[in-house]
């Protein structure tokens, strides 16, 4: 096979690649609840790589799908009765990259994670987490 015919086979292979996460993100999205919201996982003393990713609310989980991946799966899953909200801040030194955004600071169990997310859809996660049902569990902001 040439060498011509496999630069063009790659290029059609990477652009299908594009199109298709690019569809994929349209679908998270247009669902009611569906929100842009980087992550990354406290590691003792400092945090992980922040990943970029979706999350969209259910009744009981919210749901959060990395952007990069073909899953149809969401790659967390957090009960609605236990994540809870430690606090929230601005973006700081190379979080700068992420103008407008809000960095939030959760507790699922023993696992802490930042969020970063626009300051509307932290309003809307602390709105929901707040009209949770009753039961055994604190908001702190």
């Amino acid at each position: 096979m040439p060498l011509t015919e496999i630069a063009v086979l790659l290029a059609v292979i990477l652009l299908a690649v594009g199109v298709a996460i690019v569809v994929r993100r349209f679908l998270l999205t247009r669902d009611l609840g569906a929100f842009d919201c980087s992550m990354r996982r406290e590691q003792g003393h400092s945090a992980g790589r922040w990943m970029l990713g979706v999350a969209r609310y259910g009744p009981d989980r919210l749901d959060w799908f990395r952007l990069f991946t073909m899953s149809p799966r969401p790659w967390r899953s957090f009960a609605r009765g236990r994540l809870m909200i430690l606090g929230q801040r601005r973006p700081q030194g190379s979080e700068s990259a992420m103008p407008g955004a809000v960095i939030v600071r959760c507790a699922y169990g023993t696992l802490v994670l930042e969020m970063a997310m626009s300051e509307l859809a932290y309003t809307g996660l602390a709105t929901w987490l707040e009209s949770a049902p009753p039961g055994p569990r604190t908001l702190l902001t």
